[in-house]
């Protein structure tokens, strides 16, 4: 059994994150293009998720923190926001000096540990 293509965008649900891979070197007209596609691909999936591959990034620096900040700042005004897959180490140590957090794909999100929870000590252990 075939089907023929439909012309136009495939279906993505709302629950798929639309990835945008960046390019290695960011350059302001790049980054401006950049905006313009994460908007256009959260207006268009309806998706509330952009994930941006960081993998071909190259040397982090303040060029790759300022397209980052841009781009989660044209998400958030389209309704949305970024996630950062596979960003190199020297990337988020950069970001967590700047003061910026992404969402990481992969990565568990930090919570505060339950309240109220008390650890069992053993008899003759002091108690911490």
């Amino acid at each position: 059994m075939s089907s023929t293509a439909r012309p136009g965008l495939p279906n993505v649900d709302a629950m798929t994150p639309a990835v945008l891979v960046l390019p290695a070197a960011v350059s302001q007209d790049a980054v401006a293009r950049l905006c313009e596609d994460v908007r256009a691909l959260l207006e268009s999936t309806g998706a509330g998720v952009v994930v941006c591959d960081a993998a071909a990034l190259g040397p982090p620096g303040l060029a790759a923190v300022d397209a980052l900040a841009r781009l989660e700042l044209a998400a958030r005004r389209t309704g949305g926001r970024i996630r950062v897959r596979a960003p190199a180490p020297a990337l988020r140590a950069l970001l967590d000096l700047v003061g910026l957090r992404f969402e990481v794909e992969g990565e568990a999100e930090e919570r505060e540990p339950a309240l109220r929870v008390e650890e069992e000590v053993e008899p003759g252990e002091p108690a911490v």
